[in-house]
């Protein structure tokens, strides 16, 4: 049974808008903590929680985005993965259940997920047993955006930890770097998971509605 995912993936795009708003505010405090380095805070009373102040603050409200767009997104996931099965059920490896699964198995996260929406997003196509060359039917987007989403998930958990261990100057200034570079590889990350979900959207979209016949 099909289902419509469009009105889930507005509720994706505007979460991933909001963690892009949330990644500028990371990137404008830390920056700000390193501009703060650069001049004198030798004599301040507590350099430490005066630098990590402005960081802490953003950092909170990307967890809360964070937690809401990953639930939202794997439902989102999970019901275009449905609607592929009823498209080309011979396309993928596994159940739809691995939709969500995939996720949360250690290491095989680093590709499972990504090769269950590859599954998807060619049953999703105009005609899922072709070469896939029609307009905006290349798995680039999908593709760019796994490259970037393992980077951005390993490079924070990095850039926050080099961050947390500063206790010097020296260091604090090092660490902001490391979090502003993470910042824009996550920005990077929302911006093509956002092509990724409307662009899958809107194939599905056409399919459902008779555009296009389902396969």
């Amino acid at each position: 049974m099909l289902r419509n995912p469009v009105g889930l993936s507005y509720a994706v795009v505007a979460l991933l808008a909001a963690m892009v708003a949330a990644d500028a505010g990371l990137f404008a405090a830390a920056l700000d903590v390193r501009l703060l380095m650069a001049g004198d805070l030798n004599d301040h009373p507590d350099p430490a929680g005066f630098a990590h102040l402005g960081v802490d603050v953003v950092a909170v409200l990307q967890v809360l985005i964070q937690l809401a767009l990953s639930v939202v997104f794997i439902i989102w996931f999970f019901r275009v993965r449905k609607n592929a099965g009823v498209f080309a059920p011979d396309l993928h490896r596994g159940g739809p259940g691995w939709a969500i699964g995939a996720w949360f198995v250690p290491i095989a996260n680093l590709w499972w997920p990504r090769s269950v929406a590859a599954g998807v997003w060619r049953a999703s196509r105009r005609d899922p047993y072709g070469d896939g060359k029609g307009e905006g039917e290349s798995l680039a987007v999908l593709n760019w955006w796994w490259v970037f989403w393992v980077l951005t998930d390993n490079g924070s958990l990095f850039a926050t930890a080099v961050y947390d261990d500063a206790d010097t100057v020296e260091e604090f200034a090092v660490g902001s770097g490391f979090l502003m570079g993470a910042a824009v590889l996550d920005i990077v990350a929302a911006l093509l998971a956002i092509l990724f979900v409307r662009r899958l959207t809107s194939m599905q979209h056409a399919k459902a509605t008779g555009m296009i016949p389902a396969a």
